[in-house]
């Protein structure tokens, strides 16, 4: 594992993937409310692909989407962070994401760990403004990046890797500024450290 950094918060800890996340993070993904939004449920091998995607970006860049687990206990709860965006029918961008099991829903830990990520984007990656998307139908994400102090650019796109059957290729576009996000957060309570 190459230098990567990690993340603490009140609650949650964003971390580089290890070998055990990888179940883990492959029985989310066959959840059939965690993937709703997205085109199909992934394989086990679909599924580990993309982990080891998102393990490898951390090993070279540093950051990525990171493993997100519950502070009090170290229970694997989901993703969440950042990740380069060039293969949009937008700008280049860097996105802020989230996939959490649904038992850790509605507890406000995506929220408190993508600020956490912004406040990263913002402070050690130097951005200006970072970008999310989601299916237009997907009103729990919009009401996290609402949260987040994100606005709805009104400029919608398909999603290219998306079926038009699947009734989920058109996607909003949410964005926030460095201005606009300091303006919503203090950022204390953020522990930013490389491991």
């Amino acid at each position: 594992m190459g230098n990567s950094y990690r993340l603490e918060t009140e609650r949650v800890v964003l971390r580089q993937w290890r070998s055990d996340d990888h179940a883990k993070f492959a029985s989310m993904n066959a959840d059939t409310d965690v993937m709703r939004y997205f085109p199909s449920l992934l394989s086990r091998e679909e599924s580990d692909t993309l982990s080891k995607k998102f393990e490898d970006l951390i090993a070279k860049n540093g950051w990525g989407f990171w493993v997100a687990e519950r502070k009090s206990d170290s229970v694997f709860i989901g993703l969440v962070g950042l990740n380069l965006v060039d293969d949009l029918p937008i700008s280049k961008c860097i996105e802020v994401g989230w996939r959490l099991a649904k038992g850790y829903w509605g507890e406000g830990y995506a929220t408190e760990a993508a600020a956490a990520s912004l406040h990263f984007a913002f402070s050690h990656l130097q951005q200006e403004r970072v970008a999310a998307f989601t299916a237009v139908a997907n009103t729990r994400s919009r009401k996290v990046m609402s949260r987040l102090g994100m606005k709805d650019r009104k400029q919608n796109f398909l999603h290219p890797r998306v079926s038009q059957s699947s009734g989920l290729q058109e996607h909003v576009h949410y964005e926030i500024d460095r201005e606009l996000f300091y303006k919503h957060f203090t950022v204390e309570s953020v522990a930013i450290s490389s491991q």
